[in-house]
């Protein structure tokens, strides 16, 4: 019997139920062991031994070897690989040595090392795992926003181990470094941990971050190692040099032991209810991931179901404690949701009870996708495309590290990505997995990095090259709008505020926004700010552990968001209104009668109205104006520019053009994380029969972050694979007009109205016949 036949069925419905469109087994692999090196200290070997670790996996060993030997290093393989103890080995041994050797000394004068995370809980994490290996020598703390002001000065003067994450290296350390003077005299090694998920504009913020690191490091006389811990990557050693600005070693080859994993691709099924447009819809992914855990919760097999979004982690737990109520009524309370935004008591009280097993099942945005030790799940639901193959593989990885046969499904949303995806198991499991995008010389970013650098210590002509190239011009402009001032020994900082207060290292300005019960006044949690007129504006509902709220009011001055208890039967969305400007050009690509452009553009958007939709049929419930502020944006786009001639003898008429146009652009923006690591809502799009500057049918497709992301840079350099990609996924559609699972947009301004799905798939054909490399082919 295929393994695939005894678990498959615990999703319910049968061995092949309709939904279940492809089914991969990813075999089970077998460990490859290697011997502790020879300068690993008795004593750190001894440590491991008492936590059941007697002989290393071989990636473990040349990994710490190569940090070890004082090179940059990056470990990037699978989940529950065991990346911790690569790193910790040669960290801990450096730690212990030279501490046994300073004990005669009245100031501390053995290396240290900062270890750095994206998120609290995997330093909390972290720490957890080296107090567990009970080495008297090493003194390791966490140091974060939740960490009692009185107990910093002491972290900052005894710790040889200190956990954080880039906020604080940001905000409270490299400011201050004359207060860790010590500290930093002494750091041998620098540990990034999950440096996959330094992506974007978050990854291009830290890649900066790092580099203002290694020139504090540098004043103190010390260039520390740094060691980096990845999930599997395109060219990591190429990625993690680009983000620490030196050069790295990549350590690939996973030896370490794995179950077998049984992935099955999942597609809702389509439903009687009709869109917009008359197309039939499918079952939310929401409602099919909510039957599913149920189904496992039911089956007492430990789940996890994983959802970008806040509002669906809420939803999916909702639902299934309802359902699981008809079952026993022991079951809701082992269920819960998981995410950002939780105040810091409730995150650690539900990774212990996830630990622990009392929890059978949770729904989680990729906070829990990182590498908090989790063994023991059993099955990994992915409610949605995650964005990359690598994210992919990191969350099914979350099941069967202990060892045992795993059960893993991929839900399809209703999204163009996501149905090509689920047909086409092949663009998943049968290339590699993608590079990290990000951009370390984005000028919104790189400005205020080089302000806060200026404060640390003033800049010199020698600091330049580690910024890159370009830099000399963005001072100048720096100092021309009173940023810094320069002097003949330098660029210098001299206003009384904080620079690093410039600088949002995960957001794009405005500071978090508070959401406070309004009858109470208790804080419920945190939204960054450019979420709030998509989440927080009045009506929206807002889901807090499985609590439900309406918002009454967003005050954008007082930066809060005043809700109130309520129990819709429907989630709200968002829609906004776009025009958009082109600045300027900077790269072109010639296809005849169409023109591929890149450069920089400028994006106003406002947010208008709001919806209210059903929870499980997504149907359109009632539209609500809204009244709020249109929101500038300067950053980078693609576009694709028609010549009139060519469309109309392709048949596409003035009357078809805008649907044609319409549609093309919702596809394409659904299609572009196939080539870039970007999620949809990191980009936006706009397509118009007659643009003002280019006075000629044009698509655009941009990054919506200031600056750019790399996303639509990506796109402009794989255009070809993308643009295939999304005339596959309208072909493969089983629709006749249009759905949201090919060219309808969910945050479409314009009510998916006007769209046309053959004249999409015209335009897409039109130009891929224009590729000039396609008679070389």
């Amino acid at each position: 019997m295929a393994l695939h036949d005894s678990l498959i069925p615990l999703l319910g419905g049968g061995t092949d139920p309709e939904q279940l469109v492809h089914v991969r087994e990813i075999p089970a692999r077998q460990a490859v062991t290697a011997p502790w090196p020879e300068w690993a200290h008795p004593d750190i070997v001894s440590a491991y031994a008492s936590m059941g670790v007697t002989t290393p996996w071989r990636h473990q060993v040349i990994a710490a070897n190569t940090a070890h030997s004082g090179r940059h290093t990056i470990v990037a393989t699978g989940t529950a690989s065991g990346k911790s103890l690569a790193y910790q080995l040669p960290v801990l041994d450096e730690i212990h040595r030279t501490a046994l050797g300073d004990r005669t000394s009245l100031e501390p004068t053995g290396s240290v090392a900062l270890y750095l995370a994206p998120t609290k809980a995997l330093a909390a994490d972290q720490l957890a795992a080296v107090k567990a290996m009970s080495i008297p020598t090493v003194r390791a703390e966490t140091y974060d926003g939740d960490t009692d002001p009185t107990a910093r000065r002491w972290i900052r003067d005894h710790a040889n181990l200190v956990l954080a994450n880039p906020d604080m290296l940001h905000y409270g350390i490299l400011p201050n470094h004359s207060w860790w003077a010590r500290f930093f005299r002494r750091l041998k090694y620098v540990i990034i941990d999950e440096a996959h998920s330094y992506r974007g504009v978050f990854g291009s913020h830290v890649a900066n971050l790092l580099r203002r690191l290694r020139r504090v490091c540098d004043y103190y006389g010390v260039s520390p190692v740094f060691i980096g811990a990845s999930a599997t990557s395109a060219d990591p050693g190429v990625s993690f040099g680009k983000l620490i600005g030196s050069g790295a070693t990549p350590v690939v080859e996973d030896t370490s032991p794995h179950g077998s994993t049984t992935v099955a691709f999942w597609e809702p099924e389509l439903t009687d209810l009709r869109g917009e447009n008359g197309a039939p819809k499918r079952r939310t992914v929401i409602a099919e991931t909510a039957d599913l855990l149920t189904n496992l919760v039911s089956a007492q097999v430990r789940t996890i179901a994983f959802i970008k979004s806040r509002r669906g982690a809420e939803s999916i737990a909702a639902m299934s404690k309802r359902l699981l109520h008809e079952v026993h009524p022991s079951l809701p309370g082992r269920v819960a949701a998981y995410r950002s935004g939780y105040l810091p008591e409730e995150r650690r009280e539900l990774e212990s009870a996830l630990r622990s097993g009392q929890l059978l099942g949770i729904a989680s945005t990729p906070a829990l996708e990182l590498g908090i030790d989790i063994s023991g799940l059993d099955a990994v639901l992915v409610a949605g495309w995650p964005g990359t193959r690598a994210s992919l593989l990191q969350q099914i990885g979350r099941a069967g590290r202990s060892g045992q046969d795993a059960l893993a499904a991929f839900i399809a949303s209703d999204d163009p990505l996501d149905t090509y995806l689920v047909h086409h198991p092949e663009a998943v499991f049968d290339v590699g997995v993608e590079a990290t995008v990000f951009d370390p010389t984005n000028p919104y970013v790189l400005g205020p990095h080089l302000c806060a650098a200026a404060a640390e210590l003033p800049l010199t002509s020698a600091d330049l090259g580690l910024f890159g190239s370009g830099v000399e011009d963005l001072l100048t402009k720096l100092v021309s709008q009173g940023f810094l001032r320069q002097r003949p020994a330098g660029w210098f900082w001299t206003h009384p505020q904080s620079a690093a207060g410039m600088v949002s290292l995960r957001a794009d300005g405005g500071g978090p926004i508070s959401i406070v019960e309004t009858g109470t006044g208790t804080m419920l949690g945190t939204m960054d700010s450019p979420q709030s007129h998509y989440q927080a504006h009045a009506g929206a509902v807002y889901v807090h552990q499985g609590q439900t709220y309406v918002v009454d009011e967003l005050k954008e001055q007082d930066h809060c968001a005043m809700v109130t208890r309520s129990n819709p039967d429907y989630y709200t969305q968002a829609r906004d209104i776009t025009e958009i400007d082109v600045v300027s050009a900077s790269r072109t690509q010639d296809w005849g009668g169409v023109q591929i452009r890149f450069g920089e553009v400028m994006v106003t958007t406002q947010v208008v109205s709001f919806q209210r939709k059903a929870f499980v049929s997504n149907e359109i419930l009632g539209e609500e104006p809204l009244e709020l502020g249109a929101r500038d944006l300067h950053t980078k786009g693609v576009w694709f520019e028609f010549d009139q001639k060519l469309l109309e003898a392709s048949g596409l008429t003035a009357a078809d053009l805008p649907g044609a146009l319409h549609a093309a652009e919702h596809a394409a923006i659904g299609l572009l994380p196939l080539v870039a690591s970007s999620d949809r809502w990191d980009i936006g799009g706009v397509s118009t029969a007659l643009h003002a500057d280019t006075m000629l049918p044009t698509i655009f497709v941009y990054d919506g972050h200031p600056g750019g992301a790399g996303f639509a840079e990506r796109g402009y350099d794989a255009v070809r694979i993308w643009v295939k990609a999304t005339l596959d996924a309208i072909d493969a559609c089983e629709c006749d007009t249009g759905c949201p699972s090919c060219v309808q947009s969910p945050k479409c301004g314009n009510r998916n109205n006007p769209l046309s799905k053959s004249g999409a798939a015209t335009l897409l054909a039109l130009i891929l016949a224009q590729d000039p490399n396609l008679s070389h082919r």
